[in-house]
């Protein structure tokens, strides 16, 4: 029986922080707004949908300049902020070990998925993804339960043979909503109480630890 697995890309296989917050900062700075948030704030919305994020640091009644604030947010992105970004230490041999055999990978970001395949192609990533999924710029499929459920559905996989991976609890809480294993990754944005208390089946603290991920249905077999 072969097992599939979805990863989150943001903080599970790239350190994309520094792009992120800087395009975070831009938008706000773009509309004035003060007084900025700390990078080290900022860092704690990287995993949500980009209008969450503006819609809690921009404050109630905030939805027309929150839209804005995506719009100044993705026009630097799309230039700078999507390389501003790294691999993971050891997330290329994990992918490879990982995919080995009839396994089978895919991404679940929440980032717009032209962003996701540009980055993935950048840094010699993609190769290893049966396909790359991600949120549509209008919006749609930014929920990380929806767009697992998309996958799967797309995808025609079976919730019972699948693991969904990711450094934040709404990859966690995607993932259960949908009946699939989940992962929590500790070198990403979340932490392990985080992870926990969001119900991840593991924990795992190192990318070597990826390859030894198993479904219950597996494990059965």
């Amino acid at each position: 029986m072969l097992n599939t697995f979805l990863f989150d890309l943001d903080g599970t296989l790239t350190d994309s922080q520094e792009g992120i917050v800087n395009c975070i900062l831009y938008a706000l700075q773009e509309l004035d707004f003060s007084p900025l948030p700390s990078r080290v704030q900022l860092s704690g919305y990287i995993g949500m949908s980009l209008s969450e994020c503006f819609s809690i640091v921009l404050g109630a009644d905030s939805e027309p300049r929150a839209l804005q604030a995506v719009e100044l947010y993705r026009k630097r992105f799309a230039v700078e902020g999507k390389f501003e970004n790294k691999v993971y230490a050891g997330i290329p041999e994990a992918l490879a070990r990982l995919g080995s055999g009839e396994n089978r990978l895919y991404v679940a970001t929440s980032k717009p998925v032209g962003f996701a395949r540009e980055i993935l192609d950048h840094f010699d990533l993609a190769k290893y993804f049966s396909s790359i999924y991600g949120s549509e710029l209008d919006g749609r499929l930014e929920n990380k339960a929806d767009l697992i459920a998309y996958v799967i559905e797309r995808e025609q996989l079976t919730a019972s043979t699948t693991v969904m991976i990711g450094d934040r609890r709404y990859d966690i809480l995607g993932g259960k909503s949908n009946n699939t294993t989940t992962a929590g990754v500790t070198w990403g944005y979340g932490t392990p109480d985080e992870l926990r208390q969001a119900g991840a089946d593991s924990i795992l603290n190192r990318p070597e630890e990826l390859a030894t991920l198993r479904t219950p249905a597996h494990q059965v077999e």
